[in-house]
């Protein structure tokens, strides 16, 4: 395509702001086929940016009508030739192809993550109940309990979990400005900040303002965070902690709420809350009162998603204990598997919450490439009726001149 007809919404700009990338593209779709259709017909921008537009009406994704800047690149073209329309035409087919499928992997994988978050939240809501309370029965006697130590707070360490992808509305924006906030609020005052990314995005921006931030280490999300990931991740929090190097661990997440919702999220990790809930930094618990189960289904040939309403299941805990073992020895035990539950339900909201909002994204962008083909449609047809009609207009001009 000449330069002087490339839109305004292009991938090379698109590229250039940082919201989109080819590896993006190729990271969902096998064999790359279509990444390279999408960029050699330069609309993929225009529809992600409508992703983008609607990421930030809401934390996951939002529906988009075309907005002035896709108008005025798609007035554009009314210069370009016939075969140059028809080239971007199938170009913008392509791209909804892609989104489309991209929506369907997505939606395949939020409902596995989904399972694994509401089946983990009872146990690790349970287990904080229960090193609390046994941390209460053990006031009296003399147990040091270094995780649970109050001591004053001169140096923070914050966990940041992002996506290791874009292409999911403004889940990792979120997350990141979230973060940036919280380490304003700590230094003003007069903490001192250390940061652990948990996934690329994270990892990446933070690692490029060194000068900013203290980044003491960087992990990636991973298709299934495991209990050996999380593990991982708790050894190098436990470290910061018991040596005294951090005085206070707070985790920022992406709460799942719903496949449309979620929550950024700063849970106080270490030392443990006295009420032995799940609580913000703010004191609002975040234990879940209901869960939201979605299944795909299909409706006339297409697919749909069917929501329904969960309650979340919880035991009665009976205070009345007795130990059969040396106290140390429970705690020594329970302390590392109340770290491990903690980090690994966190990663797994996260995830969960990228993937909904990596379905939502692409589902408005297959919206925007279907509004966006309809557009150019009428444009091509419309210049080839005026073609049509002027090579009639100039025969029988020709033939009343005969």
């Amino acid at each position: 395509m000449r330069d002087g007809h490339r839109p305004v919404g292009s991938a090379d700009n698109a590229r250039e702001d940082g919201w989109i990338s080819r590896s993006d593209v190729a990271g969902d779709v096998d064999g790359g086929v279509g990444a390279r259709a999408v960029f050699r017909g330069e609309l993929f921008a225009a529809c992600a940016r409508g992703e983008r537009t609607g990421g930030r009406r809401r934390a996951i994704g939002g529906t988009s009508a075309v907005t002035d800047e896709r108008f005025f690149a798609t007035l554009q073209i009314r210069n370009a030739s016939q075969k140059e329309m028809r080239d971007r035409i199938n170009s913008v087919g392509n791209t909804k192809k892609i989104t489309d499928a991209m929506k369907l992997v997505a939606a395949a994988k939020v409902r596995k993550a989904q399972d694994a978050v509401i089946g983990a939240r009872p146990f690790s809501e349970q287990l904080v109940k229960v090193l609390f309370a046994i941390n209460e029965k053990l006031q009296g006697e003399d147990v040091d309990v270094p995780l649970c130590e109050k001591r004053a707070v001169k140096t923070a360490l914050l966990i940041v979990c992002t996506g290791d992808r874009g292409l999911c509305g403004g889940f990792n924006n979120f997350i990141i400005r979230k973060t940036e906030q919280r380490c304003k609020e700590l230094r003003a005052q007069g903490v001192e900040v250390k940061l652990i990314t948990v996934g690329k995005k994270g990892g990446v921006y933070f690692n490029r303002r060194k000068d900013q931030y203290n980044l003491v280490k960087r992990f990636d999300m991973g298709q299934a965070p495991s209990t050996q990931d999380a593990q991982t991740i708790s050894d190098e929090i436990f470290a910061e902690f018991t040596s005294m190097e951090v005085d206070k661990v707070e985790m920022v997440y992406s709460r799942f709420v719903s496949l449309i919702s979620a929550e950024p999220t700063i849970q106080t990790i270490l030392p443990l809350s006295k009420e032995g809930q799940v609580c913000t930094v703010d004191g609002v618990c975040v234990d879940a009162d209901a869960d939201e189960i979605f299944k795909l289904t299909t409706e006339d040939g297409k697919f749909k998603v069917e929501r329904s309403s969960s309650e979340t299941e919880m035991s009665e805990f009976e205070g009345v204990m007795q130990f059969e073992q040396d106290p140390n020895q429970i705690l020594d035990a329970l302390m590392p598997l109340y770290m491990n539950s903690q980090i690994l339900r966190a990663l797994q909201e996260s995830l969960a919450s990228e993937l909904a909002a990596r379905m939502n994204a692409m589902s408005t962008a297959s919206d925007n490439a279907k509004e966006l083909k309809k557009n150019l449609s009428l444009v091509y047809n419309r210049a080839r009726q005026a073609k049509i009609t002027s090579e009639i207009i100039e025969l029988v001009a020709g033939a009343a001149a005969a």
